[in-house]
């Protein structure tokens, strides 16, 4: 039973409105290549230590690039190896990630979801460790704009997760208050940003990065994916 009436809903992007794996590890293997200037074998050893296995494509959960923002996956890349600088590096990485949303597979039919949500009266809004501009592609793509109150990236003036201020951010565009606010992730950094700023409900799923075993202790519920989350605020 729901502790409290939600009345926004705070979404977290990949591996929550999208497939994690399907729409970033094409994304993932040529930024590594990038990064290593063309050698493979170092771009390799790049993803894996930033969390890819470059044969599968699967992304462990908690890796720099499960919950890492920009600056977090710059300065991985370059402890692995990469002779960028990074001031150079961080925005060619920004530029690759918002071009990347012509790549993203979604986990369901999003406007559709987006659209019953918001005739319910919640107030929605996306928090992504990616760039602003680039969750606004996404919006944008799969036609969320009429829908969507509030967007951040980790440049977005917020702070990055897990820290609160996405959350707050997010309430104070809506006129909310913590307690009323639902946040859906899909690892760990979604569920401490949620903890941290007091919301009434934190929601994982297992679309992306997170397993029941590393998000069942630090969510309320944990759910397949997205497309169960009517059923349960209902």
């Amino acid at each position: 039973m729901l502790r409290t009436p939600i009345a926004g809903i705070l979404f977290d992007k990949d591996g929550t409105l999208l497939d994690f794996d399907e729409s970033w590890a094409p994304v993932n293997r040529k930024l590594a290549l990038l990064a290593a200037g063309g050698d493979q074998p170092l771009a390799d050893r790049m993803l894996l230590a930033c969390g890819m296995d470059p044969v599968t494509g699967h992304v462990e959960a908690d890796s720099l690039f499960a919950s890492g923002n920009t600056r977090d996956i710059s300065q991985g890349l370059i402890a692995a190896g990469s002779a960028i600088p990074m001031n150079v590096l961080m925005p060619l990485l920004d530029d690759l990630f918002a071009d990347s949303a012509a790549l993203s597979v979604p986990v369901t039919d999003l406007a559709a979801l987006f659209k019953r949500l918001h005739g319910a009266g919640y107030k929605l809004g996306i928090a992504s460790s990616d760039n602003q501009k680039a969750i606004w592609h996404i919006v944008e793509r799969f036609g969320l704009t009429a829908y969507v109150d509030y967007v951040a990236g980790y440049d977005s003036g917020h702070g990055v997760k897990p820290e609160a201020g996405m959350v707050l951010g997010f309430c104070k565009a809506t006129g909310l208050v913590p307690s009323q606010v639902a946040v859906v992730g899909d690892n760990n950094h979604d569920m401490h940003m949620g903890k941290a700023a007091g919301a009434g409900l934190r929601i994982a799923v297992l679309s992306g990065t997170g397993s029941r075993r590393t998000l069942e202790a630090t969510s309320d519920h944990c759910l397949n994916d997205i497309t169960e989350l009517e059923r349960l605020l209902a």
